[in-house]
């Protein structure tokens, strides 16, 4: 039920007491809408006035059902759960068999609280189409979430949009010590495009394992784009840990095979795949367990940050420096410095935010994702909307649109447009109405906006534009799921990668070939900029169309021309040769006079201090 598979034709409930708890709001692990007034309470609740409550699932074939988990409303003043129940069952949903155990009927214990789930196990499997859950006691008002589990039987018909992989993957859920032997493994597999690297600790020890897969891995290659890959900032967001562990083996292993697609994207691209940003928090979520773990236990790190919020606020400070007219004289469109003291050891920041500070600083991405859980669909930035004293009603879209808006839309439909069920209208949200409107896709600050993103983080502060995916609304889909998923993602990850050789790229060096670093790439009408790397070379993605590009750096002629990106794969190529301008020859002039005046000031000082003490004596 929590990962949708089940639709809201499927519940039958023998009454609601408010419209806003209908039976498709039974969904374990399903969260309340703040506004009262829509359609999205935090749960199932029944008609006080009946005595007699129950819900029912219809598995429209017939079914070895093996257990229930419950849980309680999600409301942030009331306390509503039920703390015992019995179980029915039926083929023809007339005939009812409650489960009992030879002298009774089965009464099963349901919740202590309204947050933890509660499973019952059968003793032994029972086989129908139709299963009942009872409630019979319950604390504060008659409220319920919850989750079935079962099997189809051999032969019968299964649900639709199940798949039969024919990849050949390692599908099951990994634990961080399953997960570090199953990394070195894909690195022993592929020894000559894999390196395992690591960007740090986390606070309790846990190494945060990278996977570069390259064809000349550890090495930056002149015009090869970075991409990146990152998961698992919450612990208890399991999928896109398993998802990027599953890409590295079915990169791997098709680049063996010859794959000419896969050949082509490892060899053009330096691509960097880490799985567990928080593995501190998937530890706790995974002793838990899929369906056990709440819908925040393992979210946070030790230290209690949510790592993808936990980013310096550079949006506030470019918007504030633009108020006041300083962008881009005196405040860059672009590489927005962290305020002075944010990285301090006593400041806000924790160690798994500052490792991935130092690792996006020190390598050249230039597009990435964060695959993260709980909805459906991907966002892009601004993920924080620009405060006004302007009303609501005057307040222009522009508050949140990021300079890059139709360019972020288009990397972030490629991945949803291309995911086998994140477009499907009838869908809808996980937990309200979908904000994406069928498209798959949302600008951040428009549906929940937050201080401190990576994604904001990403595009002020570096060259790399960053998208967040999220998976489904299950933030820890049972092992059985996971093959599953793994076909819905697997054309939408390659997709993805593929879009990181959209737009111009080249090399910047000065008449004798060698390469300017930091030199400034501007875009005519983008008001955001990016810089060279240590190798001269620039990438800079765009939509198809022409483009007015200009190159600065200090010391040299600044030089423009026209670039054009056209519809086919692959970048296109615009190099710019700089000269010495005239201003840097007379920099060089007056800084072989700067010696001489520095002498004849001593020499100054030393005669001033000699005739004063002569004075005192």
């Amino acid at each position: 039920m929590e990962s949708h598979r089940v639709d809201a034709d499927q519940l039958l409930t023998s009454s609601m007491s408010h419209h806003r708890y209908g039976p498709q709001r039974a969904r374990l692990n399903i969260q309340a809408s703040g506004d009262e007034d829509d359609m999205n309470g935090g749960a199932w609740c029944g008609n006080q006035d009946d005595k007699v409550h129950w819900i029912e699932l219809d598995a429209r074939t017939l079914t070895e059902f093996t257990g229930v988990i419950t849980q309680g409303r999600d409301d942030p003043i009331e306390n509503d759960y039920v703390t015992s129940y019995y179980v029915a069952f039926s083929n023809d949903s007339r005939e009812w068999t409650v489960l009992h155990d030879g002298y009774s009927e089965w009464l099963f214990f349901g919740n202590n609280d309204k947050h933890t789930p509660a499973i019952s196990q059968f003793v032994e499997p029972m086989v129908a189409r139709y299963i009942r859950i009872l409630p019979q006691s319950w604390n504060g008002t008659m409220c319920m979430r919850m989750e079935v589990m079962g099997c189809p039987l051999p032969g019968e018909l299964r649900p639709p949009l199940t798949f039969s992989s024919k990849d050949d993957l390692d599908y099951r859920h990994h634990s961080y010590e399953d997960m570090e032997k199953f990394m070195k493994s894909v690195s022993d597999e592929c020894p000559y495009i894999t390196r395992l690297y690591s960007l740090g600790n986390s606070s309790q020890g846990r190494e945060l394992y990278a996977m570069e897969i390259s064809d000349k891995p550890g090495i930056h290659e002149i015009g090869e784009p970075e991409f990146r890959y990152t998961a698992g900032y919450h612990g208890n967001e399991a999928l896109g840990r398993e998802l990027l562990l599953f890409l590295m083996q079915y990169l791997c292993r098709e680049y063996k095979d010859g794959n000419p697609r896969v050949r082509r994207l490892v060899d053009g691209t330096r691509i960097h795949l880490v799985p567990s940003v928080n593995p501190d928090g998937h530890a706790k979520a995974f002793e838990r367990g899929s369906e056990l773990g709440s819908w925040t236990l393992g979210h946070w790190t030790e230290d209690g940050a949510d790592i993808f919020q936990n980013f310096p606020d550079l949006t506030n400070v470019f918007w504030d420096a633009e108020d006041k007219g300083m962008v881009p004289k005196l405040t860059p469109n672009h590489h927005v410095p962290i305020p002075e003291g944010y990285l301090a050891e006593n400041g806000p920041v924790v160690v798994e935010t500052r490792a991935l500070i130092s690792w996006m600083e020190s390598h050249p991405f230039v597009l990435g994702a964060n695959l993260q859980g709980g909805e459906r669909m991907v966002t892009y930035p601004f993920d924080m909307r620009r405060l006004t004293k302007e009303p609501p009603w005057l307040q222009s879209r522009e508050l949140w649109m990021v300079e890059d808006q139709s360019l972020f839309r288009w990397l972030a439909i490629s991945y949803a447009s291309t995911h086998r069920t994140m477009t499907n209208i009838f869908r809808g949200g996980c937990h309200t109405d979908d904000p994406t409107r069928g498209l798959g896709i949302v600008n951040r600050a428009k549906w929940k906006p937050i201080p401190g993103s990576m994604n904001d983080f990403s595009y002020l502060h570096t060259n790399c534009f960053e998208l967040s995916i999220f998976l489904g609304c299950d933030k820890f889909p049972h092992q059985s799921e996971l093959q599953r998923e793994w076909e819905h993602n697997r054309e939408a990850l390659l997709t993805l990668m593929e879009q990181v050789h959209r737009g111009v790229k080249g090399v910047v060096s000065d008449k004798e070939g060698k390469p300017i670093v930091n030199a400034t790439v501007s875009v005519e009408g983008v008001n955001h900029d990016v810089m060279t790397g240590e190798a001269g070379d620039y990438f800079r993605l765009l939509n198809p169309g022409e483009y007015r590009v200009t190159v600065r750096a200090d010391g040299y002629s600044s030089q423009n021309r026209m670039c054009v990106v056209g519809f086919e794969p692959g970048a296109t190529l615009c190099n710019f040769e700089l000269t010495k301008s005239n201003w840097d020859r007379i920099k060089q002039i007056m800084a072989l006079h700067v010696p001489m005046d520095s002498s004849r000031t001593e020499l100054q000082r030393k005669r001033s201090t000699s005739l004063h003490v002569h004075h005192l004596k």
